[in-house]
């Protein structure tokens, strides 16, 4: 295809390339400063050179030397490499120089092919559309498809022919640079204007990228629209919606576009089958999952690892880690190696058991069977221990794992400084903090969480907002978890005018109060004998679609009944018993405590029937 003949194509990219409201040597220009060299000096100026000669009279030449691309194991070497090729005589063909090109963008050194490709322009090396398509490619992965385009842009204007390569890879490129609007454009463009052939890789690279950007229901109308075209979907596109469907939660819609593909012919492979099983795991359905195994045993298609990771993994949350282990066994008789991450699982499953001597002996066999342990397998076992209450031989894992090298998260770190803070250890906890900070490991909402309830637990209130306003300017947007935390210290220490101001400014942050903030706030105020302004904020706060809990109840009657206001909790004792909530056992002691220091009740006895069981 001839795109110099074919107006509609440089109309329509002509017109996508204002919408970038850049020109092509524009954008070029702008990429070069964020590359910090020359990339383009003068985007117009090579496409006049002559390609195919040597431009210097004063260049020295060697006998031609193998061209040995083995030889290539970082970017100088390549460079080194391409400066005895241009010095040959005669010149190495495209071919070799695009090989080139290929090694450095397999080292994923995207801003060094692009550095190479303007040695190219300079010595007059030869290009083509390859030389496009890669270089293309490396815009998109450096999350510049805007250059990218400019690139394509020029070449198109100066001859060059593009094929579905170029454009599969500027959809991708739309794609990971989250422009999904002009990714749909370029798409259809590619279908009505036929700029080329779509294969199996386009129509992939726009399913995929639609589900990617959780555009699930764009992405199934799609494959169905396709479905009607010439343009036939195939296995990858079809188990690539099933696999977002299932990941968001429709597993049923995941199942009928499974039965869809069969009846039109198209078997679903290790991979279809392996996003179904976790959808169902997900859910517990363990009959469908037996009848997808034995479906796939019916039809000879093997389970790989990560298909048996999935169920290890599924078991182990389950809380049946005996039957991950028969997975396991199963894995061994059938000479598939478990991985690291099927060891985690186990791990994890033991931890979640609080079994953590199993969790330890499945933590020590990975080295004996070959594996390292990673920062994962650290850091799993560290929060068994952590919280079993075991901090020192959590603590002696964190440091073994530094000892080996590994590089702690802000996961390992936020746990472990967690563990510290929960026995008391504040002091340790900073230092951790500390560290992490040196290390430069970021924060997050979770560790700053953490660190705000220790300040809030010792009533270092002052201290406490301080550090919120730090969390803040590290770009931290404080959650419904750090405000709660906030108003518990609050009113823990009295301040309870503070406490209801923080609540009262939630809905102008876009955060809506949780129960457990309303029951604090409630218990602060039956506490200070505000009953009737506790009684309000029920009602404010079913209002506000937050529904009271029995705990909220027995929070509210234990804080009365601890002052002997008892007639004052009669009213919320007749109103949980109207919600069928019950006293718990704190909330029933204080009750029949006072029924057995005082004058007979009745009024009371009939209440503690109704809500205290067994009575």
């Amino acid at each position: 295809m001839e795109f110099k003949h074919i107006k509609p194509v440089e109309l329509a990219f002509t017109k996508s390339l204002k919408k970038m409201k850049f020109s092509g040597r524009a954008l070029i220009r702008r990429a070069i400063a964020s590359y910090h060299y020359g990339i383009f000096a003068d985007p117009f100026s090579f496409f006049c050179s002559n390609f195919h000669s040597v431009g210097h009279k004063d260049r020295s030449f060697s006998p031609k030397p193998r061209i040995d691309l083995s030889c290539i194991n970082q970017l100088d070497d390549a460079f080194f490499l391409f400066r005895q090729m241009v010095r040959m005589q005669p010149q190495p063909s495209v071919f070799e120089f695009t090989k080139l090109l290929q090694v450095i963008f397999k080292m994923k050194q995207y801003s060094g092919a692009l550095k190479l490709f303007d040695e190219m322009r300079q010595w007059a090396a030869p290009i083509d559309e390859y030389t496009m398509n890669i270089l293309i490619n490396c815009c998109c992965l450096l999350k510049r498809i805007d250059v990218g385009f400019a690139i394509f842009g020029i070449f198109l204007k100066h001859g060059y022919e593009a094929d579905v390569t170029t454009f599969n890879t500027l959809l991708k490129g739309l794609f990971l640079d989250g422009n999904v609007a002009e990714a749909e454009k370029l798409f259809k463009k590619i279908l009505t204007l036929k700029l080329c052939e779509p294969d199996d890789v386009t129509i992939l690279t726009a399913i995929d990228g639609l589900c990617k950007a959780g555009r699930v229901h764009t992405a199934r109308d799609l494959l169905l629209l396709l479905e009607k075209t010439i343009y036939k979907p195939d296995v990858k596109a079809y188990s690539a919606v099933i696999d977002c469907l299932c990941k968001c939660r429709m597993v049923d819609n995941a199942l009928e576009l499974k039965s869809r593909m069969i009846d039109k012919g198209i078997s679903p492979t290790v991979v279809t089958y392996s996003s179904m099983i976790q959808g169902l795991c997900n859910f517990g359905r363990w009959k469908e999952v037996k009848d997808l195994l034995n479906e796939m045993v019916d039809h000879k298609i093997y389970l790989t690892v990560v298909t048996f990771n999935i169920l290890v993994d599924a078991f182990c949350k389950e809380g049946n880690v005996k039957e991950a282990e028969d997975v396991l066994k199963i894995m061994k008789q059938q000479n598939i190696s478990p991985v690291i991450v099927t060891y985690n699982a186990l791990i994890d499953g033991y931890c979640l058991q609080g079994k953590m001597d199993k969790a330890k002996e499945v933590f020590d066999s990975i080295t004996g069977n070959g594996l390292k342990a990673c920062i994962i397998s650290y850091g799993t076992l560290i929060n068994g221990y952590c919280k079993k209450g075991k901090v020192d031989e959590a603590r002696r894992l964190f440091l073994e794992a530094s000892s080996k090298g590994l590089e702690h998260t802000t996961f390992t770190y936020s746990i472990m400084i967690h563990g510290l803070f929960s026995k008391g250890r504040n002091a340790d906890g900073w230092k951790l903090y500390k560290d992490m900070e040196a290390r430069h490991v970021p924060p997050d909402l979770y560790t700053c969480n953490i660190l705000l309830e220790g300040l809030c637990k010792t009533q270092q209130i002052a201290d406490a907002f301080l550090f919120l306003r730090a969390m803040e300017d590290k770009g931290l947007n404080p959650n419904i978890v750090t405000y709660g935390i906030l108003i518990n210290g609050l009113c823990k220490d009295g301040k309870l005018v503070e406490a209801k101001n923080i609540l009262n400014e939630l809905p102008s942050k876009g955060l809506k109060p949780n129960i457990k903030i309303y029951t604090v706030i409630l218990g602060s105020l039956c506490r200070e004998g505000c009953v009737d302004e506790a009684k309000d904020l029920i009602v404010n706060m079913e209002r506000s679609g937050c529904a009271p809990d029995s705990v909220m109840y027995n929070s509210i009657i234990q804080g009365l009944l601890k002052k002997k206001e008892v007639y004052k909790a009669i009213p919320f004792l007749e109103d949980m018993h109207k919600r069928g909530f019950y006293a718990d056992a704190s909330t029933s002691s204080l009750l029949i405590n006072h029924m057995q220091g005082s004058n007979k009740d009745d009024i009371l006895l009939e209440m503690m029937k109704k809500v205290v069981p067994k009575i």
